[in-house]
């Protein structure tokens, strides 16, 4: 009577698409479920759905081989896709501050590992592709497996006759450990260098420099006689466009007005004033003084809102072609994009689901609403032309060979990179034509987290499957040995590096240890433990070059040691 349910929920040797769908649902189920669950301060999160499909896998627990590596590909896809978009805007504006010292650092421990890995290869006679899955799982890298097997697919493919082992072998023995090996070494090097979460984040506020600031405003009373009679043009060109007067009233009177660059400072004008503290503080002590006038912040004149640039007709537009202000009457004081607060420069182009400040009439507003399409709803609606759009053109920048003369085949980027940069590229420039950068936040989580369960459902699944026997054949405790020496060896050189020689404050060390192994459990780990987000900053700065580097690094050791 119930074989139709030992049919679905039983392990099949030769599965239907159905049974097929069930037991990926089942590992994702299960997985998430458990990697809820919290040891101390320690939880799994989506990672767990990879040693649930482990099990699984042991057990008996199939999926087709076609939809096996499609789901592992497309999930390697989105998760890429979502990192990309998602950290892509502080990536590249992080180079100005710490970004670069941070990259050096965690790229280098990339290489340090690629070193290691090289020679454990020349002294161990394992194969390379064994030992690109061990290093792969010893950094928690899911890409650099994924390249690492899209290399060997290649090889195959124009040497049919070579064999090659399976790389997620030494990834699945060894991924447990890089997870616990990561979390293990922010402890002990909490304790060994007597960190106090407490003390680092007070010299993290003080050494933070002012383009990390967020904008404020302040009210400003002109008192030096230098500046009556100077327009705002003139006072405002030695500070380079960093600061911005939004509102302005004269002395004794209590009219509020949106002022013009060319209109003329009275003794006692009252002004507001918006930019980074610093540059403000220097502002009001050449020009006058600190105000405490409350009549500049009446809105009976002016109105103040927040609007949405949803309509393509301004997108890739600068505010200095819109001239918002000489055509409406109407000012911009802040930009909001993507987490982060813009001074409204005349160069500053709009990109699509920018948020503006703005300040002016009623009608002024309502006129420049219109024009900006102002859409809240839009921006929740999926743009799936703009989001399969990026990915197509991520797969296609990842298919593409590039040939490096003495290599037997042409490297490619691959699923991992490609759509790695084409997100980060849009994110950057704020869309390609029709395709944006903007995709809600909601959305970016569900792809990241989506696209990684499927993959590591797949990847669990094909790797359990004789992974008991698997580990006993290939003696799966040297592996982890070897694996250790991946893991630890640079992971413990980039503390006292990064402690010791380049000052770098703990909390941010932290997100970056996580970041330069792509894991985002012991992200999620050294955030409760250490008390901060601190370390999520830090580690959004150097994921996405990390993961590149990660990625050729696993495909140039099997195209050149294979």
């Amino acid at each position: 009577m119930f074989d139709w349910l030992n049919t679905l929920f039983l392990p099949a040797e030769n599965p239907t698409v159905t049974q097929s769908i069930v037991v990926l649902m089942l590992a994702i189920g299960t997985g998430v479920f458990f990697g809820r669950l919290k040891l101390g301060k320690i939880s799994f999160g989506v990672s767990a759905v990879m040693f649930i499909g482990l099990i699984l896998g042991h057990f008996g627990y199939r999926i087709q081989g076609e939809i096996l590596d499609f789901i592992r590909d497309f999930g390697l896809i989105l998760f890429v896709y979502g990192i990309g978009l998602q950290v892509g805007p502080s990536f590249f504006s992080s180079f100005r501050n710490e970004g670069l010292k941070f990259n050096i650092l965690a790229v280098s421990t990339v290489l340090f590992g690629g070193l290691i890995t090289i020679i454990l290869f020349k002294f161990t006679g394992l194969k390379i592709e064994n030992l690109v899955g061990i290093m792969s799982g010893s950094v928690t890298n899911t890409p650099g497996l994924g390249a690492g097997k899209s290399t060997i697919e290649e090889i195959k493919n124009t040497f049919p006759n070579k064999v090659f082992d399976d790389p997620t072998i030494g990834y699945a023995i060894t991924y447990p450990l890089g997870v616990f090996g990561i979390i293990g070494t922010i402890i002990f090097s909490k304790f060994l260098l007597k960190i106090d979460p407490d003390q680092e984040m007070r010299k993290f506020r003080l050494s933070k420099i002012n383009s990390e600031l967020p904008l404020v405003h302040k009210k400003l009373r002109v008192t030096n006689p230098e500046f009556f009679g100077k327009t705002l043009r003139e006072v405002l060109k030695e500070f380079e466009n960093e600061i911005v007067v939004s509102r302005l009233k004269h002395s004794g009177d209590v009219t509020v007005k949106s002022p013009t660059s060319d209109m003329e400072l009275r003794d006692r004008d009252v002004l507001m004033v918006v930019g980074l503290e610093k540059k403000l503080d220097e502002f009001i002590a050449k020009v006058g003084r600190l105000s405490t006038d409350i009549f500049i912040e009446s809105d009976s004149e002016i109105l103040k809102k927040y609007i949405f640039v949803t309509k393509p007709s301004v997108i890739h537009k600068n505010l200095s072609q819109l001239d918002l202000f000489n055509t409406y009457d109407l000012k911009v004081t802040r930009v909001f994009r993507a987490g982060r607060e813009i001074l409204p420069r005349p160069s500053l182009e709009l990109f699509y689901g920018d948020k503006l400040r703005v300040i002016g009439s009623k009608e002024a507003i309502k006129e420049v609403e219109e024009m900006m399409g102002n859409s809240e709803k839009k921006l929740l609606e999926p743009d799936f032309l703009s989001l399969f759009g990026g990915l197509l053109l991520g797969v296609i920048l990842g298919s593409i060979p590039i040939f490096i003369p003495s290599l037997p085949v042409p490297i490619k980027l691959g699923f991992a990179a490609g759509p790695l940069i084409v997100a980060l590229l849009i994110s950057r420039y704020g869309g390609i034509s029709f395709i944006h950068s903007y995709v809600n936040n909601g959305a970016i989580y569900f792809m990241k987290d989506f696209g990684i369960c499927l993959f590591f459902a797949a990847v669990g699944i094909h790797a359990g499957d004789g992974f008991y026997e698997n580990f006993v054949k290939y003696n799966g405790w040297i592996w982890l040995l070897y694996g250790s020496a991946i893991t630890f060896i640079p992971l413990i050189t980039m503390v006292i590096v990064g402690r010791f020689f380049m000052k770098i404050n703990y909390l941010q060390l932290a997100g970056i240890m996580s970041g330069s192994y792509t894991d985002p459990a012991a992200l999620s780990f050294s955030t409760n433990f250490l008390d901060s987000d601190i370390p999520i900053q830090s580690y959004a700065q150097v994921y996405p070059l990390v993961t590149i580097f990660r990625i050729f690094v696993a495909s140039l050791l099997i195209l050149i040691f294979s």
